[in-house]
């Protein structure tokens, strides 16, 4: 007989203590060394039916029978192990203290796959970690990252994703993604969910409003993003979007079961954000009923119910009624339980030893490594706007580091708590002897105009509520303005340092930072014509329906108390300076060497998740601290810390978002000239607020991004300065190869970042002014020279023929683009590239109404609930098909509620009438007739313009 040693049995009596019960015997599913499918099969044939259905909900419980643990889905781990909700404690958020890295924004701006790729691992290797502490409060499936393109810098979860180009968004989620699954061919270090699946980039009213998509930029921009980590194996799935797209919800979205999943041969695990299969009945009425409504997402290709937090019970009721009432059937419940239990078989869930990640325990959290990690990438990732001269900073002897951000640093709603801090502040006192410092504001008193007295604060307890009470300004009636963006403010206490609240209509001074998700420490003070001012209140549950007061300010209510009315009955009060910390701080300034002045967002006010942003303009009291200080001393640095493109400019600018703990070291490192700033843009910063509506996604028609943009902005995609200067020579294109000598023509080893561009001369389609195909960030000494070589293949160069529903290389000349940003091409070539001539649209044949050329006013709708897509308009609406041919007898597939018509124009939506089709009330817009009418036969551009409510599906006008 073996024996075995004491740490063993010890050991192996741990384990069987921290399992679930289960029986003796092993089964075929707990065998890694079988296949995949095999284990699954096994595993799906031994659980009953409420078992199955229990494993479609966001908490899995444990099936002790079978010795599977506890599992629950959607570990927040953007940049950082963030946060999650434990089942044991009222599904109650609780927050992870582990290393936090740069927002996305700021990771992508380092354009370095391989340093995101490290911090995704880092990453992983801390979910795991904590997963090691807490299986139950820290799941394996972690919800990142964010594909979502950033096509619009006003949208509020714009720190969330990484570019507004698909090839570069791409490219960042691949990598971080690689690294959060780990390197095992098999096994899963997380499993890393895609966010959110499809065309989410507003928060106003996201859960019914539709993203109206053309079928070219669905295919050519918004769907690119997600298919390349999906494709490159970096995903185990993608997350639905609480918006519509095309009048349909992004929770019964058929792509995501046929066009998501032809990406990869891979098995993927999608899974609805939270509540979005309630929204289907509950806000959008998209369908009458749960059980329907439930079946519906199930079929469309989701695997996970995020929905009433802890408890299964109501999904497993709604989906056995589905399964009664025929909606489902129980082969469509096994198709995505066999999902979760292959992603969970990766995760080594079923192995006995748990897997080969099993290993990794709590000592990896805001370990020294991932420290290193955090500085290395906050350097990188910071973007040299524009410098005077003043940068590098030389040695000085003396500084002024002011600003309200100079010595604070804050978490995001998708980041875990700071474990320690370094300020900018800390940072550059590192390095400067003598070093002053204050956060540059206003410290006002506001006097209510008709009574005379001051708005005080009475305690901070959330029944402690602020009063009219001060006849002469006190600490209790002392405020602390801070600006930060779109005109929003904050107004701390100078009594008793907590910020001022409208919390349910009264106002407190209960909290001491923004934080939570309704954050009602946010107010406008809104300047009238004699000087006086009103105090909007802008807390973020403002546009809930049940706050009932949409245009809240602060007055004095029924009751004689102050709290929050209508604007009608808004307070009048008198701004009055006590201190002015703005002048303070340009005086600071005038004494030293050098003035650091830091500025910026807060990420909890004006724009976060739900909250889009109404201006990108920075807040007027800290551009008129940065005025101050430029004028108190030239040699002044602005550092801009923030989650979006501002409208702000100063000589010497350096861009950072939020970037973690090692913020202040590594603006240091980048003031100083330890590192060289390599980091570049991944957004157009617009130049103005003139912007188009937030809700339009056609990009070709708004100009939005660079893609299609002509307008010049502030900042231009990809740019970026660096403290050395580089050459680019000798631009070759040969078979799919394109290369470039790149020089440090400069004193001081740099980074630059090589950004390939092409443009299109000739096409049936619209085409980008230009487009991103390849980058390289490298390193060179004084004098060194590289090649840097890119691959461009014709097939990169295909565009979505819409005229044909399939991908085309059209018989044309590109413009060949090499620079250091979008704006700033160094080298250019052309590339004659053989193929397709698109020829003249048949319209005798079937065409879709959404295959359209060119659209004025129409909306882009469902076909049905479960697939296809029509065109939606009224009266005076129209599509257009050019460079057409057709016949003499018009039939087209219709539907209208009431009844309508449209007119066949020839030329232009004004040109000669063709036809007039009337459309009889068919029964519904999703009821289909047949409408038919004669038309001249001809060729040019055909014009369908709506005269009345209907849709139209496909037409044919035949020979």
């Amino acid at each position: 007989m073996r024996k075995v040693p004491l740490s063993a049995a010890v050991a192996l009596a741990a384990s069987l203590l921290a399992a679930p019960a289960q029986a003796a015997e092993t089964h075929p599913f707990q065998n890694p060394a079988l296949p995949l499918e095999q284990r699954v099969s096994d595993l799906l044939g031994r659980l009953t039916l409420d078992e199955k259905l229990s494993l479609l909900h966001q908490s899995q419980p444990a099936i002790p029978r079978l010795g599977i643990g506890y599992h629950k889905n959607g570990t927040e781990a953007l940049h950082g192990v963030a946060w999650s909700n434990h089942r044991d404690d009222g599904w109650s958020q609780k927050f992870a203290s582990g290393t936090v890295f740069p927002q996305p924004v700021g990771l992508a701006s380092t354009w370095d796959p391989e340093l995101v790729e490290r911090i995704g691992s880092a990453v992983g290797d801390e979910v795991r970690g904590y997963n090691a502490t807490d299986p139950v409060l820290w799941g394996l499936q972690v919800w990142a990252p964010v594909a979502d393109l950033l096509r619009d810098p006003r949208a509020g979860r714009n720190e969330e994703g990484y570019s507004e180009d698909p090839l570069l968004t791409g490219a960042m989620a691949t990598a971080y993604g690689k690294g959060l699954q780990g390197d095992d061919p098999f096994y899963l270090k997380t499993a890393p969910v895609l966010k959110h699946y499809l065309a989410y980039n507003n928060e106003t009213d996201r859960s019914l409003t539709s993203s109206n998509l053309t079928p070219k930029l669905k295919h050519e921009y918004y769907e690119q993003a997600f298919k390349a980590p999906i494709a490159a194996d970096a995903a185990t799935g993608v997350m639905a979007s609480y918006n519509l797209v095309n009048g349909r919800p992004d929770h019964v979205n058929p792509d995501l079961d046929t066009v998501v999943r032809s990406w990869t041969g891979k098995t993927l695990y999608n899974v609805s954000d939270a509540w979005g299969p309630h929204a289907l009945t509950d806000l959008e009425r998209y369908y009458d009923d749960k059980p329907e409504a439930f079946a519906a997402v199930l079929k469309a290709g989701l695997d996970g119910f995020t929905i009433d937090d802890g408890d299964g019970g109501p999904l497993v009721t709604h989906l056995k009624a589905a399964l009664d009432q025929g909606h489902i059937t129980e082969a469509d419940v096994d198709r995505a339980v066999s999902r979760v239990l292959s992603i969970r078989t990766r995760l080594g869930h079923f192995d006995p030893d748990g897997g080969p990640y099993s290993g990794i325990g709590a000592e990896v959290i805001d370990s020294a490594a991932h420290r290193r990690l955090n500085r290395e990438a906050a350097g990188k990732a910071a973007v040299l706007l524009k410098n005077s001269g003043v940068l590098p900073l030389s040695a000085p002897k003396s500084a002024a580091v002011v600003g309200p951000l100079a010595g604070r640093l804050y978490r995001d709603w998708y980041s875990g708590r700071l474990p320690y801090q370094v300020t900018p502040l800390d940072g550059i006192k590192e390095r400067v002897p003598e070093v002053t410092t204050g956060e540059g504001l206003e410290r006002i008193a506001l006097r209510h105009v008709e009574s005379g007295k001051y708005l005080t604060a009475t305690g901070t307890g959330p029944d402690d509520n602020a009063a009219l009470i001060d006849t002469t300004p006190t600490a209790a009636s002392q405020w602390d303005l801070t600006d930060w963006t779109g005109g929003v403010s904050t107004l701390r206490n100078a009594g008793n340092g907590r910020l001022l609240g409208g919390d349910w209509r009264s106002l407190d001074t209960d909290d001491t930072e923004p934080d939570g998700w309704y954050v009602s420490q946010q107010f406008a003070l809104e300047r009238q014509q004699d000087g006086s001012y009103l105090i909007r209140y802008a807390g973020y549950e403002t546009v809930e329906s049940w706050f009932g007061l949409p245009d809240a300010y602060v007055g004095v209510t029924a009751d004689g108390a102050l709290g929050l009315v209508p604007k009608a009955q808004a307070a009048t009060f008198a701004k009055e300076v006590v201190s002015d910390g703005i002048a303070e701080a340009a005086a600071q300034a005038r004494k030293a060497q050098v003035a650091v002045v830091v500025v910026g967002s807060h990420p909890f006010v004006a724009g976060r998740e739900f909250h889009d942003r109404d201006t990108l303009r920075l807040g007027e009291g800290q551009r008129r601290l940065i005025e101050a200080v430029r004028r108190a001393n030239p040699k002044t640095v602005v550092v801009l810390e923030t989650s979006y493109p501002v409208i702000v400019d100063a000589p010497t600018l350096l861009w950072t978002t939020h970037a973690g703990a090692e913020t202040g070291h590594a603006i240091a490192d980048v003031l100083f000239g330890d590192v060289n700033p390599g980091g570049r843009l991944t957004q157009t910063w617009p130049a103005s607020d003139d912007l188009p509506d937030l809700l339009d996604y056609d990009l070709v028609k708004t100009g939005m991004t660079y893609l299609y943009g002509k307008e010049k902005p502030l900042y231009a995609f990809g740019h970026g300065l660096s403290y050395t200067t580089f050459g680019y020579q000798g631009l070759r294109v040969q078979g799919e190869q394109v290369s470039v000598r790149v020089t440090n023509t400069g004193k001081v080893t740099g980074d630059e970042v090589v950004q390939l561009y092409t443009h299109q001369r000739d096409s049936r389609f619209a085409q980008p002014v230009k487009q991103l195909r390849g980058f390289q960030r490298v390193t060179l000494k004084p004098g060194e020279s590289r090649t840097v070589t890119f691959r461009l293949k014709r097939s990169d160069l295909a565009v979505w023929d819409h005229t044909r529903n399939r991908w085309v290389v059209e018989n044309a000349t590109h413009d060949v683009l090499v620079g250091s940003a979008s704006d700033r091409i160094r080298r250019s070539t052309t590339l004659r590239v053989p193929g397709e001539t698109v020829p003249v649209r048949d319209l005798a044949k079937p065409t879709r109404a959404m295959d359209f050329d060119d659209y004025r006013g129409v909306a882009f709708a469902d076909e049905s609930k479960v697939s296809g897509e029509v065109v939606e308009g009224s009266a005076g609406d129209w599509v257009a098909f050019t460079r057409a041919s057709w016949g003499g007898r018009l039939t087209a597939s219709v539907a209208s509620a009431g009844g309508g018509s449209f007119e066949v124009r020839r030329g232009s939506p004004k040109g000669a009438l063709l036809a007039t089709v009337e459309v009889p009330a068919t029964g519904g817009i999703y009821a289909y007739g047949t409408a038919t009418a004669t038309v001249r036969p001809g060729k040019g551009d055909l014009y369908l313009v709506f005269k009345g409510d209907l849709r139209i599906k496909d037409f044919a006008v035949a020979r």
